[in-house]
């Protein structure tokens, strides 16, 4: 049996014409977005823009900075998930983002202990 007749039956019925050790490019997953969808959260993102700067004419207190960080955190979680394409990446790059955003907050529940436990005006 001639070696292109070994290649042949190892890939039979597997659709493949490439030796096991290679790449299928087809195996990846790579997902194609439609340009409408990137117009879309764009114009979501230019909105929420408007209604972050029609917030702040509003006399809510201290409520402001916390509408204001709301609104941009809705907007990041938009840009991740769609113009960083975690929405459609694997488990692994879904939990890497989760991990890193645990740790933010990790980081910033440390801080926020050390604020409020010094005795501001005591010393």
């Amino acid at each position: 049996m001639s070696n292109h007749q070994d290649t042949h039956d190892l890939h039979h019925g597997t659709g493949h014409d490439h030796d096991p050790g290679e790449q299928d490019v087809h195996d990846s997953q790579n997902h194609v977005v439609p340009p409408s969808i990137y117009i879309i959260v764009g114009s979501i993102l230019l909105v929420m823009t408007g209604l972050t700067v029609w917030a702040a004419t509003l006399e809510l207190g201290v409520f402001n900075p916390i509408v204001a960080l709301f609104i941009a955190c809705v907007k990041a979680t938009i840009v991740v998930l769609f113009f960083m394409h975690v929405k459609y990446s694997s488990k692994l790059t879904k939990l890497t983002v989760c991990s890193g955003l645990f740790m933010f907050l990790v980081l910033i529940a440390l801080t926020l202990a050390d604020y409020t436990s010094r005795a501001w005006g005591r010393w």
